[in-house]
């Protein structure tokens, strides 16, 4: 007992030497020149200049000068690590290994590629967990925001059945495909919001700029504004005298809704449920959440993970709360013994084809790959919708903003007109 206790002991003070000296290195860069006379420059990490110099003549390089790099101004902890970051990472670790390169140093390559520095701190600390004797999955786990649990456990899972390489190049494929299908609904949504920004800062321009002008033209008439004029006239009144309270009622009812839509569970089941009801846009987000539903399930169950588990996992990943919860509910079902096809049957989500399809991929036992078939199936509609919603919305931001305008105008000159009529 006392044995163990003395070795962990020991473990963990050469984990902490490890990480000390990482947290030592810094980068240097170095101009050199070769047996040929070439010159040549790089960058190199290490405790001190001494120890790249040396490293450097190892190599056969005579050292001329070597720096320590200086940090940016601007940006020096680097940027977000985003998704797609993640995904980039994920296809190179998996091309790496399946061609044989060993972990660390795959970890090291990848790490010193990286221009985001955050990025590489993140993964040179993780290299250096696995190196003080952490599995890989244990490593990610330490960083939960960019390696959720569905990451983690697909990883855990490879490491456990011996095919980490073939299950890194699934989860690759896995983060592309998730993020393709991201950026679709990404780009679907920004379309009607295009729309309606361009409308409410035409309109705002019109209003505050241009109707005080043919206001103070209106005021040599003499004559009673016309009832449409008039209402424009006093709704410029309104937002030339009042447009910074207008402007903070708007930042802040929207800073509310994000507010409850974040901290109040059934006001995000109200504005998704909403949402899903919106034609085209609501058609685009439940083939989204099915698409991403049916990759994750299927992803999770061919590297391994029980049905169950697998379902615990998916049901963070739909981006939907509505089916979120859904799938909840189906994960309780097949606990009990109920099978999916029947547990999504009664969720009342899941369309037809949909149920029918996962019925037969568990009577084949190819669940897997049905799920797989469903996935591919219901992202090329949603590419399809995207498409044709971006040619829908063209012509329609014309009318639009033409009918914005339009009224406006014909309101400005509705007195010009009556003053010809009376003139003639």
């Amino acid at each position: 007992m006392a044995t163990a206790t003395a070795t962990s002991k020991q473990t963990a003070a050469e984990i902490g030497r490890v990480r000390a000296q990482v947290s030592q290195m810094q980068t240097f860069h170095w101009v050199g020149t070769d047996k040929r006379g070439a010159k040549m420059k790089g960058e190199y990490s290490s405790k001190n200049a001494t120890l790249v110099k040396a490293e450097l003549r190892r190599q056969g390089i005579n050292p001329l000068s070597v720096k320590v790099k200086g940090k940016p101004l601007f940006g020096a902890a680097g940027s977000t690590i985003k998704a797609r970051d993640i995904a980039v990472f994920s296809r190179q670790i998996a091309v790496m290994m399946a061609a044989g390169v060993p972990m660390v140093q795959a970890f090291d390559i990848v790490a010193g590629g990286q221009t985001n520095v955050r990025m590489k701190n993140m993964l040179i600390d993780i290299k250096t967990n696995i190196e003080g004797g952490s599995t890989l999955a244990e490593a990610l786990g330490k960083y939960p925001v960019q390696f959720d649990e569905l990451f983690c456990n697909l990883v855990k899972a490879g490491e456990s059945a011996g095919v980490l390489d073939t299950v890194l190049d699934t989860v690759a494929t896995y983060k592309e495909n998730i993020e393709a299908i991201k950026g679709k609904i990404k780009k679907a949504m920004f379309y009607p919001a295009m729309v309606f920004a361009v409308a409410i800062l035409v309109s705002a321009i019109l209003l505050i700029f241009v109707v005080p002008q043919f206001e103070d033209v209106f005021k040599n008439f003499g004559a009673q504004l016309p009832a449409f004029t008039q209402m424009i006239v006093n709704l410029s009144r309104f937002l030339t005298g009042h447009w910074f309270l207008m402007l903070l009622w708007v930042v802040g009812t929207i800073a509310a809704v994000i507010f409850a839509y974040k901290r109040s569970p059934r006001f995000a089941h109200l504005c998704a449920r909403a949402v899903l009801k919106l034609p085209v846009i609501g058609q685009i987000l439940h083939q989204s959440a099915i698409a991403r539903f049916s990759r994750t399930l299927g992803v999770t169950f061919a590297a391994g993970v029980p049905l169950v588990e697998a379902l615990d996992s998916v049901s963070g990943a739909t981006g939907s709360p509505i089916y979120n919860d859904a799938v909840k509910r189906i994960r309780e079902d097949v606990s009990v013994g109920h099978q999916l096809q029947l547990a999504m049957r009664q969720v009342n989500l899941f369309p037809n084809m949909v149920v029918q399809m996962v019925a037969i991929g568990e009577e084949s036992g190819a669940l897997d790959k049905m799920l797989f078939k469903i996935a591919e199936f219901y992202e090329q509609e949603v590419n399809n919708a995207v498409d044709a919603l971006s040619s829908l919305l063209e012509p329609f931001i014309m009318v639009i903003i033409g009918f914005l305008v339009g009224s406006m105008v014909v309101g400005m000159y509705l007195p010009i007109f009556k003053l010809a009529a009376v003139v003639g």
